[in-house]
C-alpha cells in the first residue's frame, strides 16, 4: 500500500489497495485504520465494489446509522444515497462546512463514502482538520472557550424548511443535542474544535466571568460562535478531493468537517454513503 499525503494539513491517497479485501483482511484492515487516525480522511480510486461489499466493509469500524431525511438504499441499511438529478432542486444542506449528524447525542464515528456517478467537472468535495483548527487558535480564544457546551439542532437544518407538525414531530424524535465546544478525540486524545453548521448557541455562555449583565449576552455568544465556526473556512485547514466514478473517501467524523461545492450544472451526482454510529462526546 503506497500512502501519498496530498495536503500538509490533512488528507492522503492510498494506492494499490482494495477495500473489499480488507473486509477479510484483519492486517489491511489495521493499517487503513491507522493511516486513517493520522490524516483523517484517506482517498482511493478505481473501488469497484458491489453494495454489499461497501457496507461489510465500513462495518468493520462499527455498526452503521441510517439518516432520518436522507433516503437509504432498502436492501442495505445504513447505506444513504445522496442523489441529484437535474430536474432535483440543488440540495441547501451539503454546500456548507459541517460535522455529519452532531445533532445526535452520539454523532457519527465516521463515514466512508463512495461516488457512483458524478459531473464531468465540478462536485468536489474539501474536508478541514478540525484538530489544526483547535491548534491554531489564539491563546485567549482557547481560555475563553474552555469549558464552554453548545447545542447542535436537526430542527433549525434539515427540519427548517419542513411544515410546523412535521418539523417539531422531527425535534421530539431528535431532540438537540450538547456538546463540548472543544471534544476530546476518543482515540487519539487530541483537542477537537467541535462546532458547525448545525451549532445553533452556547448552553453555558451566560456566567458573571462572561457576562456584565444580561445585554452582554447574545452579541458576546454570538460573535463568538461565528468566528469558530468560521475557522473550518482557512484553506490551509482544507483537503479538495475531485470525484470520479468508484473514488472513494473515508474520513473521521470526529476530527473533520466537509463541505461539498455546488459548483456544477443541473446534472446527475450520484453518491452513497455509509456511516458509522460513534460515542458520546466528552
Amino acid at each position: 500500500m503506497q500512502v501519498e499525503q496530498l495536503t500538509c494539513a490533512i488528507g492522503a491517497e492510498l494506492v494499490g489497495v482494495k477495500l473489499a479485501d480488507a473486509i477479510h483482511d484483519d492486517g489491511l484492515f489495521a493499517e487503513i485504520r491507522a493511516q486513517l487516525l493520522r490524516h483523517r480522511v484517506l482517498f482511493l480510486r478505481d473501488q469497484d465494489i458491489s453494495r454489499a461489499e461497501h457496507v461489510a466493509f465500513a462495518r468493520r469500524f462499527g455498526e452503521l446509522e441510517d439518516h432520518p431525511v436522507a433516503g437509504s438504499d432498502p436492501e442495505h441499511p445504513g447505506l444513504v444515497q445522496i442523489y441529484k438529478r437535474p430536474d432535483q432542486p440543488m440540495d441547501r444542506y451539503e454546500n456548507a462546512w459541517h460535522t455529519d449528524a452532531t445533532w445526535r447525542e452520539a454523532p457519527p464515528l465516521g463515514c466512508v463514502l463512495r461516488c457512483v456517478e458524478c459531473p464531468p467537472v465540478g462536485g468536489d468535495t474539501m474536508w478541514a482538520n478540525m484538530v489544526l483548527a483547535y491548534d491554531k487558535l489564539p491563546a485567549d480564544v482557547k481560555a475563553k472557550i474552555e469549558g464552554l457546551r453548545a447545542r447542535h439542532s436537526i430542527e433549525a437544518s434539515f427540519g427548517a424548511a419542513m411544515p410546523i407538525d412535521k418539523r417539531l414531530a422531527l425535534k421530539a424524535q431528535y431532540p438537540d443535542a450538547e456538546h463540548p465546544v472543544v471534544r476530546t478525540h476518543p482515540e487519539t486524545g487530541e483537542k477537537v474544535l467541535f462546532v458547525n453548521a448545525f451549532t445553533t448557541h452556547f448552553s453555558n455562555y451566560h456566567t458573571p466571568e462572561r457576562v456584565r449583565f444580561g445585554q452582554d449576552a447574545n452579541p458576546g455568544a454570538s460573535e463568538l460562535l461565528r468566528y469558530l465556526v468560521s475557522q473550518a473556512y482557512i484553506p490551509e485547514y482544507q483537503v479538495r478531493w475531485r470525484w470520479q466514478p468508484n473514488s472513494v473517501a473515508i474520513w473521521d467524523n470526529r476530527s473533520t468537517q466537509h463541505y461539498a461545492v455546488m459548483d456544477y450544472p443541473a446534472c446527475h451526482r450520484k453518491m452513497e454513503r455509509a456511516g458509522i454510529i460513534g460515542d458520546k462526546t466528552f
